[in-house]
């Protein structure tokens, strides 16, 4: 079967934009969505009656969270040393598959992409009891992939200057350690030559968001776009959403 997986970042809570988020999500028609920013339980319980998801979890204050319309037979935060949010771990009833959810920490300069490094290195040490069984990664990263252009000119100006205060120019180090872990950049492998810009949705310029899954299964990943083109998801957040689909047993 082929289950559509919806990662969302729904800014701040998702509050006042729930009718719009809960728009994009029918329209799109995932069987699971994770979530970041989902901070306040109340608006993903209602994200999940609007949109006929059945299941559902969030925590006050946590970042991670998720509906979903298929069983989920397990789900729990987990929060490693050197993470700064707790990361996500949903296993589908019945379903081959484990989904691991996560946001980095934010802000492009030198200092943060360090940050970032030991955070998800604190998550695959998490998983590391996992990694040989198929899974995905999927979450706002905060970050660059080795290659894209980070256009300064186009930061607020307390930004750019945090980008000059730590030397002018960013080694991102974060997506390239998953490459040298033997993960797939979903959406790279798929659409090489397009942007895949996801914030923000008004001035779309960088790729944050990203769906990874060990390079021995690639071949399982139907599909990743991301999910832009119409009202409602630029009103919905600040972030387009990334929708992949998987083929599972």
């Amino acid at each position: 079967m082929i289950l559509k997986l919806l990662s969302y970042n729904i800014r701040y809570g998702g509050s006042a934009r729930e009718q719009h988020l809960s728009a994009v999500i029918r329209k799109e028609a995932p069987d699971v969505v994770v979530f970041q920013e989902a901070t306040q339980p109340r608006i993903i319980e209602l994200l999940a009656e609007q949109t006929d998801m059945r299941f559902w979890g969030a925590r006050p204050g946590y970042s991670l969270g998720f509906i979903s319309r298929v069983e989920i037979a397990h789900h729990e935060w987990h929060r490693p040393p050197g993470a700064r949010h707790p990361f996500i771990e949903l296993v589908p009833a019945s379903l081959n598959l484990r989904i691991f959810g996560l946001h980095l920490s934010a802000i492009h300069s030198n200092w943060t992409e360090r940050r970032r490094v030991r955070e998800l290195r604190a998550l695959l040490t998490g998983i590391e009891q996992h990694q040989q069984g198929f899974h995905v990664i999927v979450g706002d990263f905060n970050t660059l992939a080795p290659g894209e252009l980070l256009e300064t000119r186009r930061l607020p100006a307390r930004l750019q200057m945090l980008v000059w205060l730590s030397g002018g120019r960013i080694r991102w180090q974060t997506i390239q350690m998953l490459l040298d872990d033997n993960y797939v950049d979903g959406y790279r492998i798929l659409y090489p030559l397009e942007k895949g810009f996801t914030f923000p949705t008004w001035n779309p310029h960088v790729r944050l968001d990203y769906l990874f899954l060990p390079t021995v299964f690639v071949k399982r990943l139907k599909d990743c776009q991301v999910v832009q083109g119409y009202t409602e998801v630029v009103k919905a957040s600040d972030h387009f959403p990334l929708l992949a689909q998987l083929e599972v047993d």
